[in-house]
């Protein structure tokens, strides 16, 4: 099925928003049993929002993944600008009401910009990569796998790095954690440099690999 922009953008908004507003409660400092389960909560929020809007509007949910998604060709460039702008937007929405709901974070500790740089580039890499090859490409077309290999993706970087960069992978989240208050606005960059080149340099793996199998559509 081939649904209209507006009802793509309906998907991602509410994907989006859901998924900040998840960050925020589940790493709320106030909510002791889920700071150990914090990145599990995320990772399983984002697996079912896929599971859920993957067949609307490809389920990304992250300006990274759709950047990679873009060049790998399977979204055109006035439905990338729309989709980034609405995930922005959700994402910033959300971190205004986990600030209503659950109170202005702390921003927590995070490592040099130069490790952060690194964390967050090679799991935004890893995010994207596995979302095009898991939901994109033609040898792995019609799974039921593909939302769980996102969301503990997300799991495996938050475990990983969490502690190094806060675990964002995506330039929404960070917004939204920025506007929460559990991201410094200075390291704002970071993520936005870090993550969108970990989206593009997945979508030129991706297409090297994929070769003709990777044709758009």
């Amino acid at each position: 099925m081939n649904y209209s922009l507006d009802r793509k953008l309906a998907v991602e908004f509410i994907g989006m928003f859901l998924f900040v507003f998840t960050v925020g409660m589940a790493t709320e400092s106030a909510n002791k049993s889920g700071a150990l389960l914090a990145p599990l909560a995320i990772g399983s929020l984002l697996m079912v929002i896929v599971f859920a809007g993957g067949h609307v509007s490809g389920g990304h949910y992250n300006p990274a993944v759709s950047t990679a998604v873009f060049l790998r060709g399977k979204i055109k460039s006035n439905e990338y600008l729309a989709y980034v702008l609405t995930q922005f937007v959700a994402a910033a929405l959300a971190g205004l009401l986990v600030n209503a709901v659950g109170g202005k974070q702390t921003p927590g500790a995070t490592a040099s910009t130069g490790k952060m740089l690194v964390a967050e580039f090679l799991f935004t890499f890893a995010l994207a990569y596995i979302v095009l090859n898991v939901a994109t490409a033609k040898g792995t077309e019609g799974n039921s796998f593909y939302g769980l290999a996102i969301g503990f993706t997300v799991v495996v970087g938050a475990i990983s790095v969490g502690w190094i960069s806060g675990g964002a992978f995506n330039p929404a989240i960070a917004l939204g954690a920025s506007v929460l208050g559990a991201f410094k606005w200075a390291n704002i960059w970071i993520y936005l440099l870090a993550d969108f080149l970990g989206g593009a340099a997945a979508a030129g793996a991706f297409l090297y690999i994929q070769g003709d199998y990777a044709r758009a559509e």
